[in-house]
């Protein structure tokens, strides 16, 4: 499940008609979203990847987000 949302953001990437110019965050939403599937599976990965997208808004906060470390239990 996780390698076809994967899937599913890489070819989203490639698409020309994207309705934004700039994101406002690093790395980009789409990346992020990669590479917290990449680090914490399919549902944390999703989990954090919504969060992301919500914060990101007009007005918001922008700059570096990077994806948080797993934790080690």
């Amino acid at each position: 499940m996780k390698k076809v949302l994967i899937l599913m953001i890489k070819l989203y990437q490639k698409l020309p008609l994207h309705s934004h110019t700039a994101c406002r965050f690093q790395p980009t939403c789409s990346n992020y979203a990669i590479e917290a599937l990449e680090t914490h599976g399919f549902f944390k990965g999703s989990w954090l990847a919504g969060k992301r997208i919500v914060r990101c808004r007009p007005f918001g906060k922008m700059g570096y987000d990077p994806v948080p470390k797993r934790s080690r239990k």
